[in-house]
């Protein structure tokens, strides 16, 4: 295992009767990294800086989860069942203990599991999220579909608008993302179906109507991430976030948005490596 995102093969695993895709690259050995992803991503929708710069240093491993992209089943409406589904996964590869990089629903995610599986859980970054029940998370299918339908009628990516501040920052670290997706040519994912989507949406929407969950039974260090200007999951939700996680550190973007760690990737890669490697 090794190799960039670019030319990591796709393969599969039947997980309880259930195929589903996967990349795995970096080093074969040490804790991996599983990357959980966002509304609407499939596999291709990793910034490949991002992917191959933590695999330089640590296995990582990104999926699709139930009938996302190329991976077979239906999306559950809930986050704690693609919680659930997540774990499968990770134990049908053999995997006892991970980190987790979860990223806006991918960091819902990964709480849930902290939470649920505390013994598989090592350590945990989370990026572009926040906790249940949090300020303004309700929103997240109003701005959605407002900004593919502003996407639609501008001929851009829906993401330059979700992802980006509209500064001349903004701008052009949506161009040079969108550019990065596109690197890879061969062996790419299927675009996520309607009907998933849709179930993804309804999953944040019940995370956002939730009662807070108390969050200081997660005693795994946590690097929290964001931009300072994040219309999705609003910032003050990862502030949140690290005040009541025990053992956490924060860091925001500055002129960033719902994709601020892929603006600011080479910080980002940088901060990730040295937190996964210290004792």
């Amino acid at each position: 295992m090794s190799g960039k995102h670019e030319q990591a093969p796709t393969e599969t695993i039947d997980v309880g009767g259930t195929s589903l895709s996967y990349r795995a690259l970096g080093p074969s050995n040490g804790v991996p990294v599983v990357f959980l992803t966002h509304l609407a991503a499939v596999l291709d929708n990793w910034d490949p800086r991002v992917v191959d710069g933590i695999a330089a240093e640590h296995r990582v491993i990104t999926f699709d989860n139930l009938g996302v992209g190329a991976s077979g089943g239906s999306t559950p409406p809930t986050i704690e069942e693609m919680a659930s589904d997540a774990v499968t996964f990770i134990r049908a590869l053999g995997f006892e203990r991970v980190d987790l990089f979860g990223f806006s629903l991918g960091g819902m995610v990964a709480q849930v599991i902290a939470l649920e599986e505390p013994q598989l859980v090592r350590k945990m970054i989370l990026a572009g999220t926040g906790p249940a029940g949090g300020d303004g998370i309700e929103k997240v299918t109003r701005i959605s579909y407002r900004d593919i339908a502003r996407g639609l009628l501008t001929r851009r990516d829906p993401k330059e608008y979700l992802f980006f501040t509209r500064t001349p920052n903004g701008r052009g670290a949506a161009k040079k993302f969108l550019a990065r997706l596109e690197e890879r040519t061969n062996d790419r994912d299927k675009a996520i179906s309607i009907r998933s989507f849709g179930a993804q949406l309804k999953a944040i929407h019940r995370w956002a109507k939730q009662k807070p969950a108390d969050l200081s039974s997660i005693h795994q260090p946590v690097l929290v991430a964001n931009g300072d200007s994040d219309r999705m999951v609003p910032t003050e939700n990862t502030v949140d976030l690290d005040r009541r996680l025990p053992d956490s550190r924060l860091v925001v973007y500055p002129d960033a948005g719902h994709g601020g760690v892929f603006q600011f990737h080479e910080d980002f890669v940088k901060r990730v490596t040295e937190f996964l490697s210290e004792s």
